[in-house]
């Protein structure tokens, strides 16, 4: 809002090439993480000493964050190949010493995807045992187990997994395509293990098919 002295008191978003000190720059792929670094600003919260993410994996992954211990956000990502890019680009909104990312142990196959695109960018990595971490309406369940996970003690993870998806992720991933392009078409397993290791996008497949 406007001060009394008719100068500006609150937190500006602008273009990158517009910005001055104390603005937060943005573009149309940036002005989620923007935003989030505006609403920390105004929380006073510009530093800590550790972040924690916790992951709850799945289609639609949960994701919480923390900072020093408290809870400060959460959001239900609508891909997982967002889940390393959104993490970074949160990470990059408060000053840090430390920074770490829990993941739920459910969704195998979702789960290691997530882990490997964690590990490749150097980020520490934990795998939690999510027993009985959800509750509630789907979406606060995916939310509330993020940050039970977040808050949990976990393994470290050091290398990359190896990636095997099951006859029924395969299968689900079949189903998936006839339902995308209206029963028109049912991708072939060769395309469908491509999508459930990350290599194409269902679209993609069906595009080929």
């Amino acid at each position: 809002m406007l001060a009394t002295s008719n100068e500006w008191d609150g937190i500006l978003l602008t273009s990158p090439e517009e910005v001055q000190e104390g603005h937060i720059p943005a573009t149309e792929d940036t002005v989620e993480i923007a935003v989030e670094r505006a609403i920390q600003a105004s929380r006073g919260l510009d530093s800590a000493v550790q972040l924690v993410f916790g992951i709850d994996p799945g289609p639609r992954p949960g994701v919480a964050w923390l900072a020093d211990g408290i809870v400060v956000g959460s959001a239900q990502l609508e891909q997982i190949e967002l889940v390393a890019d959104h993490i970074t680009g949160l990470a990059s909104a408060v000053k840090h010493q430390r920074m770490c990312v829990k993941v739920g142990d459910g969704a195998p196959l979702l789960r290691d995807r997530i882990i490997n695109q964690l590990i490749l960018r150097g980020i520490e990595t934990l795998q939690v045992n999510e027993y009985k971490t959800s509750s509630g309406s789907r979406m606060k369940t995916h939310l509330h187990a993020a940050t039970r996970i977040a808050l949990m003690g976990g393994n470290r993870i050091y290398s990359l997994r190896e990636l095997n998806p099951t006859d029924g992720d395969l299968k689900e991933i079949q189903r998936q395509s006839r339902i995308q392009s209206l029963g028109n078409l049912t991708i072939s397993t060769e395309l469908a293990r491509r999508v459930a290791c990350g290599e194409l996008s269902l679209d993609e497949a069906i595009r080929i098919a």
